[in-house]
């Protein structure tokens, strides 16, 4: 018997202006429903993302990272959504929005270990 298990990830992207549709990636969702695993990790390239708008709040853009981070954790961290299980809280937070902080679209893979496979995705598709 395998043990992997199908995990779904997203791209967390940040979208300084709407209207020009330029984003940096700035972070990676991964939920392992066989696991209840939900996990965020973060990690912004400020001079990248002033490239794109000089003037971008970055002390807001920090905030919704960790906020993602905080409702992906549980507990008090998650707020209104600590009583939910985290395949609630995925869709919760890969609901489509028009915010800085945008998810991207949902792929697949297979992990034995979600948490190592957050990780490895941070740095293949963030930093």
């Amino acid at each position: 018997m395998s043990d992997l298990h199908v995990y779904e990830y997203a791209l967390l992207r940040v979208v300084p202006r709407i209207e020009r549709g330029e984003r940096v990636n700035a972070g990676v969702l991964v939920y392992c429903r066989p696991l209840s695993y939900v996990g965020a990790r973060t990690h912004l390239d400020e001079a990248r993302l002033r490239a794109l708008d000089p003037a971008v709040d970055l002390p807001g853009v920090h905030a919704a990272l960790r906020a993602v981070e905080g409702v992906c954790a549980g507990g008090d961290a998650a707020g209104q959504a600590a009583r939910d299980d985290a395949g609630r809280r995925f869709r919760w937070l890969i609901a489509p929005r028009s915010t800085i902080v945008q998810p991207g679209p949902v792929h697949t893979g297979l992990t034995a270990d979600p948490a190592v496979e957050t990780e490895r995705l941070l740095d293949l598709l963030v930093r």
